[in-house]
C-alpha cells in the first residue's frame, strides 16, 4: 500500500534533518530557507518486535518488515495560499499525501535562523495551519459556486454539497482545519468531502523538534510543554524527538546504537515512535505471513476483511478466496508451532467475513 505521510512546517525547523533520518533518501539539510525543493520520498521500516518473535519459531531464510512512506516537502511561509515562497507547489506536494505530520521547532538556537526570527512551535503550527485553511477555502469556495450553478437541476448531491460548503467556509475562515468541521450529514457527505480534496481535513500529528537535554526533562522545555497544550486540546498527538540527534544516530552501525542510545537516555531512537504514530494515524494494521522461505509483514486498513488482506499480497488471492486459517501471533509464539494452534484449537478456519486483528498470522487458501 502506497500510503505517505507529509512532513511539513516552516523553513529551518528541522523537518529535512528528520528525514534524513527516516530515509537512506538523503535530503540537503543547510541554514537557509527552501532547501529542499523538490518533495523527496523516503521508504521507512515500521519497526515491529514481533518479527523477531516469529522467527524464533519459525528460523526463515527472510525476513520482510512492512513499510510506509514519508515525504519531505518543502517548507512554507506566510502567504503561501497566495504563492509566496513556493505557494502552491508545496500545496500540491502536500494534497498528494495521505496524512500529514507537522514539526515545530522547540529549542533555542542563536546560530539556526528561524524564518519569522522567534521560537514560537504553536506559532509556527498556527502560521502552516492558517495557510492550508485559506488554500482549502479557495476550493471550497469554488464547488459551491458549482453547486449553486446546478441547483435548478433538483440534484441531491448538489443540494448536499451546497449545505456542506456553506458550513465549511465560515469555520476555514477563522483558521479552523476542516476535520474539526461538524458538516450537515447526507448520505453523500463522506464522498462530497473526499472529492474535494481538503488539505485540512487530512489525520495531523505534531512533532516538537526539541534539543538533546530536554529529551530527558520535557517538564522544563516551556516549547514544548506549549505545543503539547496545543495538540492536547486539538486531541492530536505530539511526539517530542531531537532531530539532529537522530541523524547522528541512523548513521550508526546497528551494532553500535544500544550503547549511543543509552548514554542519551534512550531505550530506543526517537523515529520509532514517529514511525509508529504515522502508521496508527492512517489507521493501519500489520498481518504476518510465515513460513520458512520467508516471514513477511503485510500492511492493510483497520476493519478490513479477509479477502481484501489476501489481495495485498496478490490480486488473486482476493478473486480466489476461499478460506483463512488464522493464528494469534502469540498463540503461535507460546505454543512453537502452526500445528501445536491446530491441536490447542487456536488456529481458526475464517471466511469472507473475517475481520482483521493486527498481529494475526495467516495462510489464505484460494482458487483462482
Amino acid at each position: 500500500m502506497a500510503l505517505s505521510v507529509g512532513i511539513v512546517g516552516l523553513p529551518n525547523v528541522g523537518k529535512s534533518t528528520l528525514f534524513n533520518s527516516l530515509s537512506s533518501a538523503k535530503a540537503e539539510a543547510s541554514n537557509y530557507p527552501f532547501c529542499t525543493i523538490e518533495p523527496n520520498v523516503g521508504v521507512v521500516t515500521v519497526p515491529d518486535p514481533r518479527l523477531a518473535a516469529l522467527d524464533t519459531i519459525v528460523h526463515a531464510d527472510k525476513i520482510v518488515p512492512t513499510t510506509f512512506n514519508f515525504v519531505d516537502i518543502a517548507g512554507l511561509v506566510r502567504g503561501a495560499s497566495k504563492g509566496e515562497g513556493l505557494g502552491n507547489k508545496f500545496l500540491s506536494n502536500i494534497r498528494e499525501c495521505d496524512a500529514i505530520v507537522q514539526v515545530a521547532r522547540c529549542f533555542e538556537d542563536a546560530n539556526i535562523v528561524h524564518v519569522e526570527n522567534k521560537v514560537d512551535p504553536v506559532g509556527d503550527i498556527n502560521t502552516v495551519t492558517v495557510e492550508l485553511c485559506l488554500k482549502d477555502l479557495e476550493t471550497v469556495q469554488k464547488r459551491l459556486d458549482r453547486a449553486k450553478k446546478a441547483a435548478k437541476s433538483n440534484s441531491p448531491i448538489e443540494k448536499a454539497a451546497e449545505a456542506i460548503c456553506e458550513a465549511l467556509i465560515p469555520h476555514l475562515d477563522q483558521g479552523k482545519p476542516a476535520r474539526s468541521c461538524k458538516v450537515p450529514e447526507f448520505n453523500e457527505t463522506a464522498v462530497i468531502v473526499r472529492d474535494m480534496q481538503l488539505l485540512t481535513q487530512k489525520p495531523t500529528f505534531y512533532i516538537a523538534n526539541v534539543d538533546e537535554g530536554s529529551l530527558t526533562a520535557l517538564d522544563k522545555n516551556l516549547h514544548y510543554l506549549a505545543l503539547k497544550k496545543f495538540a492536547d486540546d486539538e486531541g492530536a498527538l505530539v511526539v517530542p524527538i531531537c532531530a539532529a540527534l537522530e541523524e547522528q544516530i541512523a548513521e550508526l552501525e546497528p551494532a553500535d546504537r544500544p550503547e549511543f542510545l543509552a548514554g542519551a537516555g534512550l531505550t530506543e531512537p526517537g523515529l520509532n515512535s514517529v514511525i509508529r504514530a504515522g502508521y496508527k494515524l492512517l489507521n493501519l494494521l500489520t498481518f504476518f505471513t510465515a513460513g520458512k522461505v520467508e516471514i513477511r509483514a503485510w500492511t492493510t486498513v483497520v476493519g478490513a476483511k479477509a479477502p481484501q488482506a489476501a489481495g495485498v499480497i496478490h490480486t488473486d488471492f482476493e478473486k480466489g478466496f476461499i478460506k483463512a486459517e488464522v493464528m494469534w501471533w502469540e498463540d503461535f509464539v507460546g505454543l512453537g508451532s502452526e500445528a501445536k494452534c491446530r491441536e490447542a484449537g487456536k488456529l481458526a478456519i475464517e471466511g469472507k467475513e473475517y475481520v482483521m486483528r493486527d498481529g494475526d498470522v495467516v495462510h489464505f487458501r484460494f482458487n483462482v
